[in-house]
């Protein structure tokens, strides 16, 4: 059974594992993305303090993290494009899902949860950034809906930013 939760304090491990995963799986598609040693756990450990981490899990195994972050973006106010509007937003960052279940639609489940606690908190609108040649992610972001908003720097790398009003 699925199950998307906020992420404890005792997933560490686990989700390194996935970070760990989705670096190599990056880097063997010649995506240069998180090949600079972000995120590292200290990322991981303040998104879990901060509460702003989220796991999905099936029968209790976590299959896939996320973090989904109501206090916005520095670097999105600098975008060399135009955002569809300043209301408040959701960012998604740090996605990583288990290679054992890539393609079965979990990123898409995580996207659907972040609009559904985004409407819980009242919040319509959700912005994402990513590495141009990761075009696994790109399609998924296309595929949810979301539109190109234009480019953001990022940890001195160009991102290609979108949002998505819900």
């Amino acid at each position: 059974m699925m199950e998307f939760r906020k992420a404890q304090e005792n997933d560490t491990m686990r989700i390194m594992e996935l970070i760990r995963q989705a670096k190599a799986f990056l880097k063997a598609n010649g995506v240069d993305q998180w090949q600079d040693g972000y995120p590292e756990q200290e990322d991981i450990e303040r998104d879990i303090r901060d509460g702003i981490g989220y796991v999905m899990t099936d029968d209790g195994i976590i299959m896939a993290y996320t973090g989904i972050d109501f206090r916005g973006e520095p670097a999105y106010d600098s975008l060399k494009g135009t955002w569809l509007n300043e209301e408040p937003y959701a960012v998604i960052h740090r996605t990583a899902v288990d290679n054992a279940v890539k393609g079965r639609g979990l990123a898409q489940q995580i996207f659907a949860e972040t609009e559904r606690i985004a409407r819980e908190r009242e919040v319509y609108n959700i912005r994402i950034d990513t590495d141009e040649d990761n075009k696994i992610m790109r399609h998924i972001i296309e595929k949810m809906g979301f539109t190109y908003c234009g480019v953001v720097i990022f940890a001195n790398s160009h991102k290609i930013a979108f949002q998505k009003c819900v």
